[in-house]
C-alpha cells in the first residue's frame, strides 16, 4: 500500500524570481546610463546695462504722521513736506526719470493705516515704481 502525502500549504513568497528580474534590470540600466547624454539647457543671456540706477525719493512717514522727502541723488537731507509738495517734487523728479523709484520709510511705531494713505495718494496721482523700506536685522 502506497501511503499518500498530502500537500501541504506553504504561507512564503518565494522571491527567487523577483531578485532575478531585479539584478537583469540592474545590469540593463548600468549599461544604458552612460550612453545617456545629459539634457542641455541654454540660458537667456543678458547685457550690462548702460546707465547706473538713479536713486530713489524716499518718502519718510514720521512718529507724528508728518511727511519728509529726502532726494538721495541730490542729498541725504531730509525735508518736511506737505501731501501735496510731496506730489508736485515727485511729479517733478518722474518728468525728468520716468523709471524714478519712490520708497515710502515708516517709522516703527507709525500705524500701518498712514502708510497706506500715502501709498494711496501716491497710486491716485499716477506714481510709478512704489516700494517700502525696511531696516535688516
Amino acid at each position: 500500500m502506497a501511503r499518500r502525502t498530502k500537500r501541504q500549504l506553504k504561507n512564503e513568497i518565494n522571491v527567487v524570481p523577483y531578485i532575478d528580474v531585479m539584478l537583469v534590470l540592474l545590469i540593463i540600466f548600468m549599461i544604458t546610463a552612460p550612453m545617456i547624454n545629459p539634457g542641455q539647457i541654454e540660458l537667456p543671456e543678458i547685457g550690462k546695462s548702460s546707465a547706473a540706477p538713479s536713486a530713489p525719493l524716499e518718502v519718510i512717514v514720521k512718529a507724528d504722521s508728518s511727511l519728509a522727502l529726502r532726494d538721495r541723488a541730490e542729498t541725504d537731507l531730509e525735508r518736511f513736506v506737505t501731501h501735496q509738495q510731496l506730489i508736485d517734487a515727485i511729479k517733478r523728479k518722474q518728468s525728468q526719470n520716468t523709471e524714478q523709484p519712490v520708497v515710502i520709510a515708516a517709522d516703527k511705531s507709525v500705524r500701518y493705516e498712514e502708510v497706506i494713505k500715502v501709498m494711496d495718494i501716491l497710486q491716485r496721482h499716477q506714481v510709478q515704481r512704489i516700494g517700502l523700506l525696511a531696516q535688516p536685522k
